[in-house]
């Protein structure tokens, strides 16, 4: 699925509105990395009023109202599925004064018409990728070591947890070890189950399962044997889309050793994940072996700007979010012109690995395409 969006009349650098249908979490960070401060954003709400009934007390009542509000400020709760806008409303109402704050919730299948006095042109390259109907979750991630498991699903945009397993393991030596065997086969059934509700074949490139040690082959083993036996076709016909790697543990940070491994990396190779994950690796590299030819910071990047010197620009979306419009628009320009003189860019989701590791960083780095020792003498 991809994001429904009718624009109208969007012209770079030009006001402009859109109407839009977020149809999954990736749509809904989409959208929180669009909506800025000064925007306004219009969407079906519904607000508590308070009514006189016949005898002439006050009922409270809940009724579904149009509400057009000026952004003050985003939220996005990636757990619950819902982005919070508040503002001002600006559109005449009889239950609402103009003027007066509302908070509208944008949930998934809940349209919205989104205007902005200025679409740059970061605001209509992210609004031509998500309503690309290739852009979808890419993988899941079966994280796990004994006793504990999360799934992943790694989209454009998102990594999302959609679920944890956690069961109490025995030790595996003496009279204990009937237990572990059960407290085992007990945990991979929970597992199993929770893959078959959360990994959906006609939406994923390919499902990881990865953990150190052999827990890995372990349920792999446990999990093709029970499609056979209880005939799950999802499992059968794509056993060959089910892949193993290794992590160094079942927490969120052994992600990042997933993403990195060749036989996933060829599985998901032109997606921006793994792309994000690929440019990470040259800039950290670069760094290492030549580090004249990288540089990161702002003021450290904006000086090798002015030298034509990056070749490559590493940037996080969050950076973009700011409320300093003046700071957004710095950041735009500097895109759109290393683009123009031949660099490339890469915006980093900060809701990826990669991209949760760019911002350790600053939130922005280039490599560089000839040495520039007298950086360093710069202050950051």
């Amino acid at each position: 699925m991809y994001m429904k969006m009718v624009p109208r009349n969007l012209v770079r650098d030009g006001a402009g509105s859109v109407k839009m249908v977020p149809e999954e979490s990736d749509d809904l960070w989409v959208a929180y990395n669009l909506i800025a401060v000064g925007d306004t954003v219009l969407a079906v709400t519904v607000r508590k009023v308070l009514r006189e009934t016949a005898s002439g007390e006050t009922a409270a009542e809940r009724v579904k109202l149009k509400l057009e509000t000026k952004v003050e400020a985003v939220d996005y709760d990636k757990e619950g599925g819902v982005l919070r806008i508040r503002g001002k409303n600006i559109l005449e109402n009889k239950h609402v004064k103009i003027g007066a704050f509302h908070t509208l919730e944008i949930e998934l299948q809940r349209p919205f018409v989104l205007t902005k006095q200025i679409w740059d042109s970061l605001a209509l390259d992210v609004l031509r990728q998500a309503s690309d109907p290739c852009a979808t979750v890419d993988l899941a991630v079966v994280l796990m070591q004994e006793g504990l498991a999360q799934i992943f699903l790694v989209g454009k945009s998102v990594t999302t947890t959609r679920s944890r397993i956690e069961v109490p393991i025995p030790r595996k030596h003496g009279p204990s070890i009937a237990g572990y065997d059960a407290a085992l086969s007990k945990f991979f059934d929970n597992v199993l189950q929770a893959f078959l509700i959360y990994v959906d074949f006609k939406v994923v490139r390919c499902a990881v399962i990865a953990s150190p040690g052999f827990t890995k082959d372990q349920f792999h083993r446990h999990l093709l044997l029970e499609a056979e036996r209880t005939q799950l076709r999802p499992i059968i016909e794509n056993k060959s889309r089910i892949i193993l790697a290794h992590a160094t543990s079942g927490y969120k940070h052994g992600l990042r050793e997933v993403l990195d491994a060749p036989n996933v990396m060829n599985m998901i190779k032109d997606t921006k994940a793994a792309q994000e994950v690929r440019v990470l690796k040259d800039f950290f590299s670069m760094l290492s072996n030549d580090p004249d030819r990288a540089c990161y910071g702002p003021k450290h990047v904006e000086v090798a700007h002015e030298r034509m010197a990056i070749q490559t620009l590493l940037i996080t979306d969050e950076l973009f979010r700011t409320a300093d419009i003046a700071a957004r628009q710095n950041y735009v320009k500097l895109v759109d012109s290393v683009k123009a003189s031949g660099g490339t860019t890469h915006i980093f989701s900060s809701m990826h690995v990669s991209g949760e590791q760019l911002a350790q960083l600053t939130g922005i780095a280039a490599i560089l395409r000839f040495p520039l020792p007298d950086l360093e003498d710069i202050e950051m």
